[in-house]
């Protein structure tokens, strides 16, 4: 099988020739090609021929377009933080929201406006001349309440979602409707999927109830938005506790990527057996293995999640999250060899 097949079979929920496997490469693959992260963050070729090179060199099963959690905000006037060698960030000492009438400021704007949601579609259409039919294009894109953390910061956000619930909620919309445009543009450009990072929907940040109340409904909008548009929907949710049972009410997801079980499973296992015929599960490896710990128990950890989640299909063996942009690949390429050794499924053997 070549990769569109053997994710299209676990996106079916069925046995391909083995596990399909994604280490989740993002800031890393600048390194293939000797670029600096800024230029890889904001340079859409420089970008695409990073991701495209590790699709070639590690024979990857799809390619998730993860550039970093500040794509989206830089659109509403945001300064950014460019490190030498980390991930771009607000500039936390002149967030655009500073106090909670700000939040009104906060408007539905033509996403063309923002210069780093264009370059991320540009680099979804430089992918999909090469990759599309062959290998999936996943777009990664910051939910409606994650964008608008952003814009504030999460402490004082966290205390306006008691304090001024109505004014928050209106810029959620708001930024959702810029979100509905961009995640249609990345669509249009190729993507097969939009995969939504939904931090928020997880018992490490706000109860259930909570995040019911301020996001489920933008995300609602939005994954209908993605299906008008052909496309499929994921999550990527890396908080402990994630709450997949709403997240699927709202949003019907073909895949979710997370770190830790759900919050109604004791273990990986246990999701597996409640919701691995509902939904594809992608991961679940802790990126911090890929720095710390032997190769014997990275090995292990590799082994546990293929157990745990792949029989019967609907499984992609992945980072949790994304894989340190810093670390040696050495282990991202220990992952793919077991996903095609020790991952192979029996009726293939």
């Amino acid at each position: 099988m070549n990769a569109w097949e053997r994710m299209t079979a676990a996106l079916e929920h069925r046995e391909a020739d083995r596990v399909p496997v994604y280490p989740i490469l993002a800031g890393a693959t600048r390194r293939l090609i000797g670029a600096d992260y800024r230029t890889w963050a904001t340079d859409a070729k420089t970008c695409a021929d990073a991701y495209l090179k590790a699709v070639e060199r590690y024979d990857l099963d799809c390619v998730l377009t993860l550039i970093d959690l500040s794509v989206e905000c830089e659109a509403w006037g945001q300064k950014l933080v460019f490190p030498e060698n980390e991930a771009a960030h607000p500039d936390y000492s002149a967030p655009v929201i500073r106090e909670p009438e700000d939040y009104d400021r906060i408007e539905q704007i033509d996403y063309r406006t923002g210069k780093r949601m264009m370059m991320h579609v540009e680099v979804v259409r430089m992918l999909a001349k090469t990759l599309k039919g062959k290998v999936p294009i996943i777009s990664f894109v910051f939910g409606p309440l994650g964008t608008l953390s952003m814009l504030r910061n999460q402490q004082d956000m966290y205390m306006d979602l008691y304090d001024e619930p109505e004014a928050v909620k209106r810029a959620v919309k708001n930024v959702a409707g810029t979100l509905a445009q961009y995640a249609g543009a990345l669509c249009d450009a190729g993507a097969d999927a939009i995969m939504w990072d939904t931090l928020f929907a997880s018992g490490s940040i706000m109860s259930k109830p909570m995040w019911q109340a301020f996001e489920s409904d933008a995300m609602r909008m939005l994954a209908q938005t993605v299906r008008e548009h052909g496309c499929m929907n994921m999550i990527h949710n890396c908080g402990q506790n994630i709450y997949f049972d709403v997240q699927i009410d709202a949003i019907a997801p073909s895949a979710i990527s997370f770190l830790y079980p759900p919050d109604d499973c004791a273990d990986f296992a246990a999701c597996k057996q409640k919701y691995g015929d509902r939904v594809t599960l992608i991961g679940c490896l802790p990126p911090t293995g890929a720095v710390y710990g032997t190769d014997r128990e990275w090995d292990k950890l590799c082994r546990e999640q293929i157990d745990a989640m792949a029989a019967g299909g609907g499984f992609v063996l992945a980072t949790g999250c994304e894989y340190p942009a810093n670390a040696d690949l050495k282990r991202a390429e220990r992952m793919i060899e077991l996903a095609k050794t020790y991952g192979v499924y029996q009726t293939h053997a």
